[in-house]
Formats: C-alpha cells, structure tokens, sequence
C-alpha cells in the first residue's frame, strides 16, 4: 500500500512539472472498462484523462468526487483498461451504451476457450482463455450462430470481451458464466465452510494434497522428477472459492461459494460436482464430472516432506551418482569398442560407436548423447552393482535411442552391460539378461 501511495505521489509530481502546477486542463475523458480496487471504482466511470505514460502504458486520470476517498489527486488505469475520448460528450455518449454491460464480467468454464477477431466460429483464434479466468463483456454484437459437432446451433450469444491483459476480441458466451461485479477483487467473495469443531474438514482444507502415486515413488525409491515437477495435486482453494485440481489426465477448477457436509467425513463444493472423502489422517478420496459428464475419482495424499524438497534429494543423489563415474574417467577406454568420455553437463561422446552398429545399435546412431542416472537397481541387484544408467544416444534422423545399462565402477575401471527393455519395468531394473552384452573400459586420467 505504501508504494502504491508513492508511485501515485510520484506521478502526481511529474504532472505538476508536465502540466503545469496551475493547471487543470484535460487532454480528454475516458470510460472505465475494467474496475480499479485502489481506488474503488467500478467500471463505466467517466474519468478525466489529464495524460498518457508511456513508461507505465497506462492513462493518467482524476478522481470523481464520489470515489474520492482518500484525498487523491491522480488515478493509474493500464492503457486498455479505458475507452479513450478527446471530447467529455463523445465519452458520456459512449458511457450510456455501455451502461447496459458496464459492470458485467465473465468467468471462463473452459479451458482453452477461444477468443476470436470475428463472431464466428471459423474466425481467426486471437487469445486462448484459460479455465476459471476473468474476462470482462463489453458489448453484445451479432454474429455467425455457433454449430455443435452433431450440426445443431449451440446455446448461446457472441459478445465482444476484454481480458486484464488488454486483449480484445469475441466470444461465444456458452462456456461463460456471467455475473455484476463492483470493485472488490475477483474472485475473493468469502467462501462459506464451518470448521469449528471439525478436525477432519480444517484438515482437508489446510493441506495441499497429492497423487498416491507420488507416495508409491517416493517409498519405492523411484522417482519419476517430470511428473514431480509439475507439482500434480488437489488444493480446495478456501481462499479464493476455487478449488483445483491438476493431473497428468488434465485439469479442473472449481469455483464454490459453500462446503456442506454430506455424511461421516464426507463434503460436498456446492455448485459442483466435487465432493471429497477422508479415508485416513493422510489419504483423500475425490470425485468429480469431467466436462464429459464422466465420473472421475483419484486418490490423493499428504507427503511427509515437500515436493520441492523430494525433487532437490533426488537431483542431488543422481549428480552424486555422476560425480563419482565423472571422478573416476572422465575418459573410459575399450580395446573393442571406442572410447567414451564424459562432460560435467552430463553429456557423453563416444568415439568409434561405429563398433555397436549393427551389434547392439542401429547404424542410424551417433557417438554422443545425454547419460542419465534416473534408473534404479531392486532387490540383490543393488548389492551386485554399482547402479543403472541410460546412455541416450542421439539419432542422424533427429531425436533420440534410450540404451540401459547396469554398470559397476571399481578400480580398473567401468563395466557396462547392456539391459533389454524388456527387463525394464518403470525404470526399474530387477534381473540381468539371460544373453548379457558387456563392455569393459579402462580409465585414463
């Protein structure tokens, strides 16, 4: 708050230098398309534009009497926040057509959902909404009738839209949930759920919960750092009245405004077709539609340690796993088949691969590619060997070949021997082949 008083005092300053301290002329009017909550003025305002920053993109304007709260002089409003007029008549003609959706705003239903530069389905995609994000309707306007899949018109009307980000376009209002909104944050009506009393509801709503799978890895030891990253979880969103859930599958939002009870920990998200179950002290049922209609349930769960914390473990077992092979070469060399050496980045070249053509690779395979240590050893393998790795070799055609080995580092050198991926199992590595392929390498320093 008190840099926003400063920047706004600032501003103030640059306008007394830039127009003068005595005066209080305007370059024109403009009306407020989308709200200002600092201060609290709902769109469709007229407000006095006394300039224009192009540092800030945004118009500088007075304040009306009836929104002036706090003795201020000067209001920011970002450059398409406000349809801008030279003459104080041509905005308030604007303004009273605008009346009609002045202070209407939309929620996005679907993901993905377009906008476009026409009202029409055919129409060139300009903006891609994302799924429960605000747009504001300026206007409705006639267009092309959008048709389903099956040929039948959809219900619905095309309006033109404006997102926070400034762009502009149309959109047909099928996936859109309208609604009047003043000048309190969006999104942030308070959310009604009793807690008092309920242990197991203030649990569910307290904690971020994550795929069972992500305990299975974390217990088995084999993590899987893509799926880790992207951070797959349920939240209820008792902040903001929307809670979220992101999968592998897909994602799903889900604004509500009440959480009833429906049985012995049991909930309901009303207006939805969420509801959660608590199975234990650490594991959440959850079930919901899809926008299909089709049921879906998934299991989610509460870790022990961060996500964030699981992931910089895993990343720096696997570099301790490189360091020592990095330490121990970089150069390792076989009389039958080339010479492979390591960089610190974790790529490898491997001269004289022209050996394996044929043998153990495709002719189609260079000597040099990526070395990855995500693969891990069970049962008596971990004790028999030093780990498991795969050498991604790079492709002439473009891409990439995934070889596993299971290696062992010793004195003399590196032993490498090749693993079918047949034997793999979830980067897994339980039994070596029955016919196994190995390679020998001396160490040169």
């Amino acid at each position: 708050m008190r840099l926003m008083k400063l920047k706004y005092f600032l501003l103030f300053i640059l306008l007394v230098f830039s127009l003068g301290a005595c005066s209080k002329k305007n370059m024109g009017w403009g009306v407020l398309l989308w709200y200002i909550d600092d201060p609290e003025i709902p769109s469709g305002v007229l407000l006095p534009v006394q300039s224009r920053s192009n540092i800030e993109q945004a118009w500088i304007t007075g304040i009306p009497e009836a929104y002036d709260t706090q003795d201020r002089q000067l209001a920011m409003v970002p450059l398409p926040h406000l349809e801008y007029f030279r003459s104080k008549a041509a905005a308030e003609k604007y303004a009273e057509t605008f009346a009609e959706y002045a202070v209407i705003y939309a929620e996005v239903m679907q993901d993905g959902l377009p906008i476009r530069d026409k009202p029409e389905n055919n129409a060139r995609r300009t903006y891609r909404l994302r799924l429960g994000e605000y747009i504001k309707i300026l206007e409705k306007v006639e267009g092309v009738d959008a048709i389903s899949t099956t040929g039948t018109p959809l219900e619905g009307d095309w309006f033109k839209v404006l997102t926070e980000s400034g762009s502009v376009g149309f959109c047909f209002s099928l996936r859109l949930r309208m609604f009047e909104h003043g000048t309190s944050p969006l999104g942030e009506a308070p959310v009604e759920a009793d807690t008092s009393g309920d242990k197991d509801l203030e649990l569910v709503l307290s904690r971020i919960w994550y795929p069972e799978s992500y305990r299975t890895m974390i217990n088995s030891g084999n993590l899987d750092l893509d799926a880790l990253s992207k951070n797959y979880s349920f939240t209820s969103g008792i902040s903001t009245g929307r809670a979220r859930i992101n999968l592998e599958k897909g994602s799903a939002e889900f604004p509500y405004r009440r959480i009833t009870k429906t049985g012995d920990r049991s909930w309901n998200f009303d207006g939805t077709s969420l509801n959660v179950i608590l199975r234990s002290e650490t594991t959440l049922e959850v079930e919901w539609e899809d926008e299909n209609k089709a049921k879906q349930k998934e299991s989610f769960v509460i870790l022990p340690v961060s996500v964030e914390n699981i992931v910089n473990q895993e990343k720096e077992r696997r570099q301790n796993k490189f360091q020592g092979l990095y330490n121990r070469g970089p150069r390792f060399v076989s009389p039958n088949y080339g010479t492979m050496t390591l960089n610190a980045a974790g790529d490898f070249r491997w001269g004289g691969i022209e050996a394996l053509h044929g043998e153990l690779l495709p002719d189609t395979v260079l000597g040099s590619g990526v070395l990855d240590l995500e693969y891990n050893l069970t049962g008596d393998m971990a004790e028999r060997y030093t780990g498991a790795m795969a050498l991604r070799f790079d492709r002439a055609s473009g891409g990439r070949l995934t070889c596993v080995f299971i290696y062992t580092l010793d004195h003399q050198g590196l032993r490498l021997e090749f693993i079918p991926a047949d034997l793999v199992s979830n980067r897994n590595v339980g039994r070596r082949s029955p016919s196994p392929f190995v390679i020998y390498f001396s160490t040169e320093h």
